[in-house]
């Protein structure tokens, strides 16, 4: 039986990359080593979870280079998509598709993080 799953994202700067995530509600609850510069980070926001690792990790451990970008692209449900993004906007955050509805019922707005992976931010449609 499934317990837990959660995404390692391979990250350049893995200090940076935690703190862009904290922008959107995810804590940390874990990181290594516990003082100082992070090698790894353990994030949670409600039931969801995310770490962050360098991306020295799959040469490391796997003997893998990590492939080019983009290298995934993550959810990210938010009260209001068009404040969220105005608001990581003003501190430098990369817009990559501003927000609009869309057919399936939700509004949704691209940025990138740290290392240029698109972030989509959603919400649904309040009805009329």
């Amino acid at each position: 039986m499934l317990r837990r799953s959660f995404p390692i994202v391979y990250a350049r700067g893995v200090e940076a990359s935690a703190r862009f995530y904290e922008r959107f509600g995810f804590e940390r609850h874990f990181q290594l080593p516990p003082e100082g510069e992070p090698g790894y980070v353990g994030l949670r926001r409600d039931s969801g979870e995310l770490a962050i690792v360098s991306d020295q990790w799959p040469r490391d451990q796997l003997g893998l280079e990590p492939g080019p970008q983009p290298r995934f692209e993550l959810f990210v449900y938010v009260d209001d998509v068009d404040t969220v993004i105005d608001d990581v906007r003003r501190v430098g955050v990369p817009v990559l598709r501003e927000a609009e509805d869309m057919p399936w019922g939700e509004r949704v707005g691209y940025v990138a993080d740290p290392d240029g992976n698109p972030v989509a931010l959603a919400n649904a449609r309040a009805e009329a």
